[in-house]
């Protein structure tokens, strides 16, 4: 049976001032979609995670009364925030029919270097699971920080801290609120938390 290549479904989000850089591994299949955007998943914890952290309430970037999330609300935050989103994948093989990192054969990874050369202001850079820890930090030159924890290395005369969150897949096995303490702390330490 051949599997056949895809190519990443989105652009790069990379507003301008941006001081943090969010990376996942790669969407999941467009079926699974809630949004149009990053972490379109209604089962993925992302948005309720970062609703919980910087407005107490983790139904903040959902459409009432739906399933599916604000991709709206959602950009007009990361902006204001200067959160880039995207992925370390441009291109993969799904070796089983799921959206599994452990499943994701990469074609082709992100140039996370040329990214960040894109993002002058960006002093950090947050991988959001193991495929994409694996990937940022064999691309970055740095250590493997522990979940939660951060490493610092140095891009084109830039120092860039890199933190490894916990995957927002219910899959990973810790609650909403654990998560969030891990993401709230990096947050916090990036100077994102402050609303602007």
């Amino acid at each position: 049976m051949s599997i056949t290549p895809e190519k990443h479904p989105l652009e790069p989000f990379l507003p301008d001032g941006a001081r943090l850089l969010m990376l996942g591994s790669f969407p999941p299949k467009r079926e699974r979609w809630s949004m149009d955007w990053f972490y379109p998943n209604w089962l993925n914890d992302m948005w309720r995670i970062v609703g919980h952290i910087f407005y107490g309430n983790k139904e903040h970037f959902v459409v009432v009364g739906t399933k599916r999330f604000d991709k709206e609300r959602i950009v007009e935050f990361c902006t204001r925030q200067g959160i880039a989103i995207y992925d370390t994948a441009q291109e993969v093989c799904r070796l089983r029919d799921n959206a599994s990192d452990k499943f994701l054969q990469v074609i082709t990874p992100t140039d996370i270097v040329a990214m960040l050369h894109r993002l002058p202001h960006c002093c950090a850079v947050v991988t959001t699971g193991q495929k994409a820890t694996d990937i940022a930090v064999a691309q970055l030159g740095c250590e493997e920080p522990r979940v939660g924890g951060v490493v610092q290395c140095v891009v084109a005369g830039r120092t860039i801290n890199v933190w490894r969150m916990p995957s927002t897949s219910r899959a990973y096995p810790l609650s909403l609120e654990k998560k969030a303490a891990f993401y709230r702390t990096m947050f916090s330490a990036e100077d994102i938390l402050v609303e602007k």
